[in-house]
């Protein structure tokens, strides 16, 4: 199956990202342009958009005639909200060691309001997985994800669940997962989710209530994540335009 290469900018925005993580930078001045093309065997404007492209999520900052700087409170940022990730990645990036255990696998059919969302029939059958990500043992985060059945082509298993959900809808349905249009929603804790996370019912938490676009501007995926604060903080940096 096809997968696609990271971009040469992907790449070197990689490469300068893990050597500041890893403190290789004295005094936490970034290399030239010059240097850093060579160092990877890259064009200067390669090196140049990974750069801004770190500047823009607040890794780096410039300094008008001196060069560019490791921004240190910016490194407190594991997890770029606007982007999409594995949850098994974010919880890598905070330390823990993630795991995955599949709590539900059933097929039902769509609500109006699920119809509506995924721009299906109501009564068209929709898959949904309830998934658990665990740091060792502890329940962090309880996602549920909600596919058109129609869309998965390829048969499949329970185990397979446990792939990150852009993988399973491009392996199962070549679909391509593109964006996400997300709200972030406090909610109280029900029996049912406080079951799952092992917290107390009536406790707030943070979740994220998506639906998943294609490539080609088609949904494909509602989804739904309830988050343990106490275990996984997300934090971002706001800039003034």
């Amino acid at each position: 199956m096809l997968e696609r290469k990271p971009s040469l900018t992907d790449q070197a925005k990689s490469y300068i990202k893990q050597r500041i993580v890893n403190d290789e930078f004295e005094g936490g001045r970034i290399p030239s342009e010059t240097v850093l093309a060579n160092e990877l065997g890259v064009s200067r404007t390669t090196i140049r958009d990974a750069l801004s492209r770190l500047e823009n999520e607040g890794t780096v900052y410039r300094r008008q005639g001196s060069g560019t700087y490791v921004n240190n409170p910016g490194l407190q940022i594991k997890t770029r909200l606007e982007e999409i990730w594995s949850y098994e990645s974010v919880l890598r990036d905070h330390g823990y060691t993630p795991s995955t255990r599949i709590l539900t696998v059933r097929t039902s059919a769509a609500d109006e309001t699920q119809a509506e969302n995924l721009r299906i029939e109501v009564g068209e059958e929709i898959v949904t997985v309830e998934k658990l990500f665990l740091e060792d043992q502890d329940p962090v985060i309880l996602a549920v994800n909600q596919v058109p059945r129609k869309l998965l082509s390829v048969p499949f298993v329970e185990s397979d669940w446990h792939q990150p959900i852009y993988e399973f809808l491009w392996r199962h349905g070549q679909q391509r997962l593109g964006y996400y249009l997300s709200e972030i929603v406090p909610v109280i804790v029900d029996r049912k989710i406080g079951s799952a996370l092992g917290v107390d019912v009536g406790q707030p938490l943070i979740s994220f209530s998506e639906i998943g676009f294609s490539e080609e501007n088609e949904p494909i995926l509602m989804a739904c994540s309830y988050i343990r604060d106490d275990l996984l903080r997300l934090r971002l940096i706001r800039r003034r335009t």
